[in-house]
Parts: structure tokens; sequence; C-alpha cells
């Protein structure tokens, strides 16, 4: 059974830090890009980070950059997001998502990922 389970999240003040981790298990990450999404209450889902299946290439939303770092461990199935200087506005759940992709890149749009996780949420208090 393909599954990915997010962990990681939790409650956490402005300013700190938390590392999310995207476990896969039924199917070899090697072969897939990861991308993590977040929602927020009343908002369109939207990408935050992504990572192609070697590692070597990866994108991130904006809002993030510079604050956020994905990186991968293909032989324990894992990916991971660190995230520091969190703020407010970074509050949502957040989720993991595979995409089948051999290219040298990941994708940034939502509907190109085939499996998804539940999602883990993340609160950030001012």
């Amino acid at each position: 059974q393909v599954q990915l389970v997010e962990s990681g999240g939790g409650l956490v003040q402005a300013g700190g830090s938390l590392r999310l981790s995207c476990a896969a298990s039924g199917f070899t990450l090697n072969y897939y890009a990861i991308g993590w999404f977040r929602q927020a209450p009343g908002k369109e889902r939207e990408g935050v980070s992504c990572i192609s299946s070697s590692g070597g290439s990866t994108n991130y939303a904006d809002s993030v950059k510079g604050r956020f770092t994905i990186s991968r461990d293909n032989a324990k199935n894992l990916v991971y997001l660190q995230m520091n200087s969190l703020k407010p506005e970074d509050t949502a759940v957040y989720y993991c998502a595979a995409e089948a992709r051999l290219l040298a890149d990941c994708a940034t749009t939502a509907h190109e990922y085939d499996y998804w996780g539940q999602g883990t949420q993340v609160t950030v208090s001012s």
C-alpha cells in the first residue's frame, strides 16, 4: 500500500524552528520528486518547496526562501523540511506529496503530484 506520512508539526513561537519529515512506505522514493504544500484556514493550498528525485534540484516559494530547507535521504525513504525563523503566517497544515519523475527538476503545482500524505499541523504563535 502506497503511503506518505508527515510528522514533526506542532506549536512554536515566532522565530522558532521545526523540522517536518515525510516518510514513504509501499514504494521507493528514489524515483519520485517530492513537494511540500500547505493550506491555511480559508486559503487555497500553496506550494512551499520541492526536491527532485536525485535531490540535485530544489525550489522554494518566495515566502519561505532563506528560511526553509528541503532535503531527502533516499536510503531511509525520508524527505525533510527544515523550517527556521517561523512566522505566524506560516501557520497551516503541511502536506508532502510524491510525483513519479526522473527529470532533474520538480513540479511546483499540486495537480502534478500522484500521492499525498494526510498532513501535519504547524502553528506559529506571535
